[in-house]
């Protein structure tokens, strides 16, 4: 065979692959938006740093403007595409040119997968972060030197994306370190500075970025105004406001009958008391004060409404939160900034209300539920049968990077479908894998027998 075509035939489970992940966008004939769409794409034009907005994506969907953000999307479903399939080949799954768009296209009927994808959002970069980290750290012998400068790249890109993501990914790190200690067969040492590497390019292309768009070494900021909202939520910043008004420097004991007990309300909701003292700006060391003063003062309250965020995150994962005709927002920013892709936004089925995520969810909230419940059965298979030895560990570095998403998110964000739905389908990639596995075993156990059977019976 002609090395070109050779070439083709390795290329197209993966185009076939990355397309299927499209299926949303192209249906929509426009990129997906959310609400925080906007926020992200005028980082560049506007050059000024917000809270929770990333500059570095900020810098990829301008990029990406001039041809509709297709490059964007492309690029976010072949990055997905592209550790699925290392995944499967690290673990030594088959390589027929079916398994790759089999498994994807399952992925895709049954995860938010193709809808994180398909988004102009950072939520898609998530998971594959952690499945690429996984493989830098754990199997770094199964991957050529060229695989790990990418999967390098890719990681520090991933984390700086989101702080969420930064974190979780930082989790990951710590625990690896902690268990080349303690088990170097485990996570072998000589991986570890390369996921070290990759964390602090991370930081580096964020700061970078910021530098880049408004001229300041700084991370993002908005930490402790998203705590806040979520302190607001559990009743501890009320508590914390009638423990200590009068006070002259909080301006907030003059409403602290009027705030709302929802965080989305009062930091996102029209005419809040937020807007009226300055939002972000206006309220920062406010926020800042009252967040570290309660922890300070009711460290029990802190724990027990931490751990319940952390267990209502865990199961909140419906998929498509976010992404619906109400994006006013979003449609601004480019209207003002790409007035070029105006057309062709306002064409596009979510512009017409044409999505409802009701039926989609009636399938992937089950599937994630039983996905997460499976990933502890699948570590306790490969306790005791060696031949499921290296899925079990990929199934606890994936539970323990649910865990930290849910306390990360939970605690500081508060609980939302979009913060779950982003990593749980590598859960159900694993229960996937492992079911698949005990499949071939089974068909070659079978031909075994049938085939000792067949001998015997020969005279």
């Amino acid at each position: 065979m002609p090395q070109s075509i050779r070439i083709v035939a390795r290329l197209v489970p993966g185009i076939i692959a990355t397309l299927i992940l499209l299926l949303p966008a192209i249906w929509n004939r426009f990129a997906l938006l959310e609400w925080d769409t906007g926020g992200y794409l005028a980082r560049w034009f506007e050059g000024t740093l917000v809270p929770s907005r990333s500059t570095t994506y900020g810098l990829f969907l301008a990029a990406a403007a001039p041809l509709q953000f297709w490059p964007a999307l492309v690029l976010q479903a072949a990055a997905a595409v592209w550790i699925i399939a290392l995944i499967l080949r690290i673990h030594q799954f088959p390589a027929q040119p079916l398994a790759l768009p089999l498994i994807v296209a399952i992925l895709a009927a049954v995860t938010a997968l193709p809808w994180l994808a398909s988004v102009l959002l950072t939520d898609i970069f998530a998971g594959p972060a952690v499945l690429a980290l996984y493989a830098l750290v754990r199997l770094p012998d199964r991957i050529s030197p060229r695989e790990r400068v990418g999967l390098v790249l890719f990681i520090a890109f991933a984390a700086s994306t989101h702080s969420a993501t930064y974190a979780v990914l930082l989790g990951l790190i710590l625990v690896a370190l902690v268990l080349s200690w303690r088990i170097p067969t485990l996570v072998p040492r000589a991986s570890l500075p390369h996921g070290v590497v990759a964390a602090a390019l991370g930081a580096a292309l964020l700061l970078a970025g910021n530098y880049v768009v408004a001229k300041q070494i700084a991370w993002t900021p908005g930490g402790y105004g998203i705590a806040f909202g979520r302190m607001l939520q559990d009743g501890i910043v009320t508590r914390y406001l009638n423990d200590h008004c009068p006070d002259p420097r909080l301006r907030l004991c003059a409403y602290r009958n009027e705030l709302p007990l929802d965080a989305d309300e009062f930091l996102w909701g029209p005419h809040s008391v937020f807007d009226k003292l300055g939002r972000f700006t206006g309220l920062g060391d406010e926020m800042r004060t009252i967040v570290l003063g309660s922890l300070r003062d009711y460290p029990g309250t802190q724990l027990k409404t931490a751990l319940i965020a952390t267990a209502r995150q865990l199961v909140t994962v419906g998929t498509g939160e976010g992404i619906n005709a109400n994006m006013w927002h979003s449609y601004g920013i480019i209207e003002r900034y790409t007035p070029y892709n105006v057309p062709a936004m306002r064409a596009a089925h979510q512009q017409h209300n044409d999505l409802n995520f009701t039926i989609i969810d009636k399938i992937h909230v089950p599937v994630a539920w039983a996905a997460m419940t499976l990933l502890p059965f699948v570590i306790l298979l490969g306790w005791r049968n060696a031949a499921f030895a290296d899925l079990a560990i990929l199934a606890a570095t994936i539970a323990l990077s649910l865990l930290g998403n849910a306390a990360v998110c939970g605690i500081i964000s508060n609980p939302h479908d979009r913060y779950g739905s982003r990593i749980v389908w590598i859960a159900a990639f694993a229960v996937a894998m492992t079911t698949w596995r005990i499949g071939a075993l089974a068909r070659h156990r079978f031909n075994g027998l049938r085939s000792a059977a067949s001998t015997a019976a020969t005279p």
